[in-house]
């Protein structure tokens, strides 16, 4: 099965979060299974690494490919097809990051992988 991660999602994976659901580690670690990142969530880290809100033991560029793809994680790439919908979305959820990954899902059909239940407000499959 295929899965999209939020970016807090893939943060506490990497490090084993206590706040990370059973359920997500069992996703995680089944090899059966295909997670995906978003390029919005490398933007969003990005962003966050700018203004001191997000720090990593080294660059992103690094990170990405030691973490993500090191560990099987496929990037997903933004298209005008994904963009295209959010004009449309209710405020349920203001953050543009947030949007384009709720946009993502239901195009892709993919579930997301979130804490964040302001995307059950939205037509996709939420786990956690």
């Amino acid at each position: 099965m295929k899965y999209l991660l939020d970016t807090h999602a893939l943060l506490w994976i990497l490090e084993d979060n206590e706040n990370l659901s059973h359920k997500v580690k069992r996703i995680y670690l089944n090899n059966a299974n295909q997670i995906f990142l978003s390029v919005v969530s490398l933007w969003e880290m990005t962003i966050k690494i700018s203004l001191n809100k997000l720090s990593l033991s080294e660059r992103l560029e690094k990170f990405v490919d030691r973490h993500v793809i090191g560990n099987n994680i496929r990037l997903l790439n933004v298209t005008a097809e994904h963009i295209y919908p959010v004009e449309t979305f209710a405020s349920y959820h203001r953050d543009p990051f947030e949007r384009l990954l709720i946009s993502q899902s239901m195009k892709e059909n993919i579930p997301i992988i979130s804490k964040d239940d302001a995307f059950d407000k939205y037509p996709i499959k939420r786990i956690w």
